[in-house]
């Protein structure tokens, strides 16, 4: 069997993405999302922000997958997530996303983790801000502080 793996409260992890046109238009397709401020250059021209954006699901995803691979990791359930979109994210724009535990609460099966993630662009400034909650089995985790 595998070692559980040992998280302490306080651990961060980081995600790095730059936006590319091709992320957006995949992201569409598995949405659905097809909306014009996304796709259609023209119309966003006509826009408060005189460019296309990128989703901003597609962003905050990015808070998923530091959760789900690397803290905790494999083997947690995503069990929800209140987000905060604060600025759009363009082509282009690199993102660092930081994702810290804040704290655990221990269940019978496992930890209940409290997450805070945060999106940042290349200019330092905050695109996303999310609070999460996550299970982390016992048979894989053990939590500290």
């Amino acid at each position: 069997m595998e070692e559980k793996k040992q998280i302490k409260v306080g651990t961060k992890a980081y995600f790095y993405k730059t936006i590319t046109e091709a992320d957006v238009c995949a992201f569409a397709g598995v949405t659905g999302d097809y909306s014009r401020i996304h796709m259609d250059a023209e119309f966003a021209k006509t826009t408060r922000f005189g460019q296309r954006i990128a989703h901003g699901l597609l962003t905050s995803s990015f808070i998923s997958t530091i959760m789900g691979m690397t803290l905790p990791g494999s083997g947690t359930i995503f069990m929800d997530e209140y987000v905060q979109f604060k600025l759009p994210v363009f082509f282009g724009d690199t993102i660092t996303t930081e994702v810290v535990l804040t704290s655990a609460v221990e269940k019978r099966s496992g930890w209940i983790g409290e997450f805070k993630g945060t999106c940042t662009n290349q200019r330092g400034e905050v695109v996303v801000e999310a609070t999460c909650h996550e299970m982390m089995p016992k048979e894989f985790f053990e939590v500290e502080g």
